[in-house]
């Protein structure tokens, strides 16, 4: 991929969060279990919120933006690809979302390591934080259901 503006990447950054709401909507909608339908609501919900965080974003924001190392639970590192399917377990649609977050971290992180103008450096790198950010909550949520089982 080649990204010519600052405003290229964030356009782009956009586009994947609305594919992500979307997603997380339609799985909502499909599903028939009432926890799993109200989580996909509440993942759909955190990813417009990044919509509106990302259609509002600057260079300056993104200047001033302090990046630090995100806790990495690696939940999701022994997790295949998996595609959603209605009636998931819970934990599955856990594995799914975290897996999904760190296709979305990797992919800013890869983007970043190759870029050569520092100003798309620290924009790739501030979009990897925030998907790993997203990664450590879904892979938190599963470790609290998996402790909550074991009770």
């Amino acid at each position: 991929m080649n990204f010519e503006t600052f405003e290229d990447i964030i356009a782009y950054a956009i586009q994947k969060e609305i594919e992500a709401v979307q997603f997380y909507n339609a799985a909502a909608n499909q599903e028939k279990y009432a926890d799993a339908k109200s989580a996909f609501k509440e993942f759909a919900e955190e990813e417009q919120r990044h919509v509106t965080l990302l259609e509002n974003i600057s260079k300056s924001n993104v200047e001033h933006y302090k990046l630090r190392d995100i806790p990495n639970l690696k939940r999701s590192d022994y997790t295949v690809d998996m595609a959603y399917e209605p009636g998931m377990m819970f934990e599955d649609i856990l594995k799914l979302a975290a897996k999904r977050e760190e296709m979305a971290f990797q992919f800013y992180t890869d983007l970043g390591n190759g870029s050569e103008n520092p100003e798309h450096k620290k924009l790739f790198q501030t979009l990897a934080q925030e998907e790993a950010k997203h990664k450590l909550k879904f892979e938190t949520i599963l470790d609290d259901h998996f402790a909550e089982m074991g009770d």
